[in-house]
């Protein structure tokens, strides 16, 4: 395609190291959507004549066609998934091929073809993730009423209700899908005309062509349009965020699910068993939940290198840009895939759960709470009841072991109503400020949780691809 410039061909090596065939490949549909709404907007401003324009889309449609049915092979000689496209095109209607490219550049070309995926491909994320949290739901809807540790550095903290727990992990999520949301966005601006870097010389409607396309808007400047990779680093963090949080939910199921904690029950056909260990049962998707995190934050890191010293506008580094960001995608949405048929069966042994909290040690807050009611000084009952917490790990005595008149004689403010708190329903109940893990506050989550999915639901409808095409 440069031959008028070149005295020699591009060496062989040089082919083999500057194709980018395996990145964008499977961008070749929308190459094609892009380059038949170009060709109706040279039409459109008369720059092709409409018989050349019908058969240079006819063409176009032939090439879709033959991708679609895997009948069309790139070649590598060819370097990148748009000049095979042009080529085939060419090899099929003749010269008028030459006339497809008038008016732009590889540059718009490819930041279109690209727009034009991640937003099927955010879309995809997004619906994926309304599984996610519709699973989550779920769960917190069946264990609402049971009874966990809840826990701060990994040390047991105060008791929460499970259902309190699962949303947690929802609004976490929640704000993925948010994440995701601002991505499509992002995602959604016609670069298309932009040419190289400096716009054309010719009449071209970038409008009409955005609008072909199904984009909310065109791009104000031709040299920031091929220049920057924002909608890129958007998407990716996203999906690094989106992981980190994944992660971060795998590692609890994990330790939770360990004979040492052991009141989550994972689902047999999500575990593997040993080779050589025939009791064990190994929690392996969540183990790889976390793992592949770890490359979606690589992923995010080397796509904010790569672009972090470029000069304007476009230069070949940012063939590489499109590579973490596949890689990140394709991860998040196989662990979209399988989490959620995996928390879907996921169950809690109560008895287990409640037997964490034996030394009632978790309820120390409740009695240092329950003195401020009494009017003592936060600090000053905070001090107290630790005292009594020494005062039985000395002993080898548990919190609730205690009667009214050990109470009273260890704390002075203590009274006999003391005791009718001293329990882990009464604890959860009595935590009903908004958020809290009072099961009242947690089925006004649920009902909250559920309008926001409704809510999910409808804005990502608004999103799928619609071409005028």
């Amino acid at each position: 395609m440069w031959h008028g410039r070149f005295r020699e061909d591009t060496a062989e090596i040089v082919q083999h190291f500057t194709q980018s065939l395996d990145l964008d490949w499977r961008l070749a549909p929308y190459d094609v959507y892009g380059s038949i709404a170009h060709v109706r907007m040279l039409e459109h401003v008369g720059l092709l004549e409409q018989r050349e324009a019908a058969v240079i889309e006819d063409g176009l449609r032939q090439v879709l066609q033959e991708i679609q049915d895997g009948r069309l092979k790139p070649l590598e000689s060819m370097e990148d998934v748009h000049m095979n496209i042009e080529a085939r095109l060419t090899e099929l209607i003749g010269p008028l091929g030459a006339k497809l490219h008038t008016g732009r550049s590889r540059n718009d070309q490819s930041a279109t073809a690209v727009r034009l995926y991640l937003r099927k491909e955010m879309y995809s994320v997004g619906d994926a993730l309304i599984t996610l949290l519709d699973a989550i739901l779920d769960r917190a809807t069946a264990h609402r009423h049971i009874i966990i540790p809840g826990y701060t550095h990994l040390q047991q903290a105060q008791p929460v209700s499970m259902g309190h727990y699962w949303l947690a992990h929802f609004w976490a999520l929640a704000r993925d899908f948010r994440r995701v949301l601002f991505a499509l966005e992002s995602v959604n601006e016609c670069p298309l005309g932009s040419g190289a870097l400096a716009g054309s010389t010719l009449p071209l409607d970038r409008g009409f062509t955005s609008v072909m396309l199904g984009f909310d808007r065109t791009s104000d400047n031709s040299m920031d349009s091929v220049a920057h990779r924002d909608h890129l680093l958007d998407c990716q963090y996203a999906m690094t965020v989106l992981m980190v949080h994944a992660s971060r939910m795998a590692e609890d199921l994990v330790i939770y699910n360990s004979r040492e904690f052991g009141w989550v029950i994972l689902p047999d056909a999500f575990c593997t068993g040993s080779s050589m260990m025939p009791q064990k049962k190994n929690p392996d998707v969540l183990e790889l939940v976390r793992g592949r995190t770890g490359r979606v934050i690589g992923d995010m890191v080397d796509l904010l290198t790569m672009i972090k010293g470029l000069p304007m506008t476009y230069n070949r580094d940012m063939q590489e840009d499109k590579r973490a960001l596949w890689s990140s995608v394709q991860i998040a949405r196989d662990v979209l895939d399988v989490l959620p048929q995996l928390i879907a069966r996921i169950e809690v042994d109560q008895e287990r759960a409640v037997k964490a909290f034996e030394d009632g040690f978790a309820l120390a807050t409740d009695v240092a709470e329950y003195l401020v009611m009494k009017g003592v000084p936060f600090r000053l009952a905070h001090e107290q009841v630790g005292g009594v917490v020494k005062w039985c790990l000395d002993r080898k005595r548990t919190l609730l072991s205690l009667s009214a008149e050990e109470w009273k004689e260890l704390v002075p403010s203590a009274a006999d109503d003391l005791m009718a708190i001293l329990n882990i329903e009464s604890s959860v109940s009595r935590r009903n400020t908004q958020g809290g893990t009072s099961f009242k506050q947690v089925a006004l989550q649920i009902e909250r949780g559920m309008e926001t999915l409704e809510v999910f639901r409808n804005k990502l409808a608004s999103y799928p691809a619609r071409f005028a095409l």
